[in-house]
């Protein structure tokens, strides 16, 4: 199994949830985030005075899937998530020795 961890621009959540649960993804856990990378933040102007933001506001999208899944979640969410401008985020993917479903005790791929 492999986890999927991705960081998108927060409009393109829905597409890209859209997107998994049409590959038969279903579940994922969301979380909003802050950060930056190469874009260094920006600079904003409130009141007349100018000063940078250190961190911009992020998505992360975490789904585990089987092995033989994986690369075509990735390839999918650079599919959806992608807008060409810097910014729109990184994929990582993060192996995964177990899963086990608490409710019923399934473990390994019935877990999911």
């Amino acid at each position: 199994m492999k986890k999927i961890e991705a960081i998108i621009k927060p409009f393109k959540l829905d597409e890209v949830k859209t997107a998994l649960a049409e590959m038969g993804i279903q579940g994922m856990t969301v979380t909003e985030v802050k950060g930056f990378g190469r874009q260094k933040g920006q600079k904003e102007v409130y009141r007349g005075v100018e000063y940078e933001v250190k961190f911009l506001p992020k998505v992360k999208i975490e789904v585990v899937v089987p092995e033989d899944m994986a690369e075509a979640v990735i390839q999918k969410i650079i599919e959806t998530a992608n807008t060409g401008n810097i910014g729109d985020g990184k994929i990582f993917e993060i192996p995964v020795d177990e899963a086990y479903r608490i409710r019923t005790g399934e473990k390994g791929k019935e877990a999911l």
